[in-house]
């Protein structure tokens, strides 16, 4: 009987949740909100440094859009995130914010659009400002997984204002390599996936590898150990989902799209999605069957991730093998790919929804009646403007 009624109440909260749902579809006004572009004019004031390389997203905000409103949403619409959004959300009358924006430049751009929302008091869809950072700065995110004790890669971030690394004599640098000689990883500590990424083969060639990277980004340069072997993806997001249209709680967070990224001969890391689509022969979904230990370890650490960090909604998780196959985590992508899958190509997170029985429809509509649920339930001085709709 104690087994059964958390089960009951679950089950009640879901029915709850799903007429809440079925009420707010006349009535809800969504926003979609894409990157500004900031050569745009009323974009910004002043132009800046961007560290982190621009894109729109805007092909994927109508994406997303599309499906809000073939699952039946009347009131949606995609903005630019830019210093007019919040005219534009209080002129529309927005109730709810879905963010797919990586910002439109200066530093923690990523964490911008989520910031302003929490000052106007429109609730969204997305991580909170401060989530978002640590996510998106490489070495942050990497210092949260060391004090977990998650395994990741190791690693120093290093600035060059502070002068040269001087990796031999670098106390840091050795307490971090100790005697390794290389190969290493050298990247921006916040940026899209392969961009300005470098590996180094010898110790002696970092300073250089680093200066280039600084001049791409003006930002702190992150470096790790490279990982010879393969490469992987699983996508985490929260437990309310949604299969053929229908809303299930699962008692853990959804972990699924667990995939081998197929390298090609000449590539040592993954390429941008920007420069090789997504296809399917450059993706292996991973089944419990025939991949079972790497696998669980997949799911195992993206619960573990999503729990420890007291995550709220979908993250890619990018996880390399060593040279025995124990799997180290890279990074944490806050705003994963959510482009519509076509015949030609698709997205990391995309590939593993028909082995879960969900269309991008239904993922669409989960992420959305997760954060619903999490609004209604522990956020409600949020989200009393939503609250109100349902009377």
């Amino acid at each position: 009987m104690g087994a059964e009624e958390p089960t009951r109440r679950r089950r009640t909260r879901v029915e709850e949740l799903e007429r809440q749902i079925e009420r707010l579809l006349p009535r809800l006004r969504i926003a979609v909100i894409f990157g500004g572009d900031e050569s745009a004019e009323g974009t910004v004031i002043n132009r800046t440094v961007n560290p982190r390389p621009w894109k729109s997203y805007e092909k994927v905000a109508h994406d997303i859009a599309e499906a809000l409103r073939r699952i039946g949403f009347r009131e949606v619409a995609t903005l630019p995130d830019d210093m007019q959004l919040g005219e534009r959300l209080g002129r529309s009358g927005t109730h709810l914010a879905w963010l797919n924006t990586g910002g439109v430049q200066g530093f923690g751009a990523m964490s911008h659009a989520a910031a302003m929302l929490e000052m106007f008091g429109v609730p969204y869809l997305g991580h909170d400002p401060i989530t978002t950072s640590i996510l998106d700065t490489k070495h942050l995110f990497k210092r949260e997984l060391a004090l977990l004790g998650l395994p990741t890669a190791p690693f120093i971030a290093w600035h060059p204002a502070r002068g040269p690394l001087g990796p031999p004599h670098n106390p840091r640098f050795r307490q971090a390599f100790g005697d390794h000689p290389g190969p290493f990883v050298v990247k921006p500590v916040s940026g899209r996936p392969s961009h300005h990424v470098r590996v180094v083969e010898d110790v002696a060639d970092l300073e250089e590898a680093i200066a280039d990277v600084y001049a791409a980004t003006d930002n702190h340069v992150l470096i790790e150990t490279f990982l010879p072997g393969s490469e992987y993806c699983v996508a985490v997001a929260g437990a309310v989902i949604a299969r053929g249209g229908r809303l299930v709680r699962l008692n853990a967070p959804f972990t699924f799209s667990a995939i081998e990224r197929r390298l090609d001969g000449d590539e040592r890391i993954f390429t941008s999605m920007d420069q090789r689509p997504i296809t399917t022969d450059r993706v292996r979904l991973l089944t419990a069957e025939a991949d079972r230990e790497v696998h669980a370890r997949l799911h195992e650490l993206g619960r573990a991730v999503f729990e420890e960090l007291d995550l709220e909604t979908l993250i890619g998780l990018d996880v390399r093998a060593d040279a025995s196959g124990r799997l180290y985590i890279l990074e944490a992508n806050p705003k994963p790919d959510l482009a519509a899958p076509t015949a030609e190509k698709t997205s990391l997170v995309c590939v593993g929804l028909s082995a879960e029985r969900m269309s991008y429809d239904d993922l669409v509509l989960g992420l959305l009646a997760d954060r619903l649920d999490q609004l209604f339930c522990r956020r409600r001085g949020n989200a009393h403007r939503l609250l109100e709709l349902l009377d």
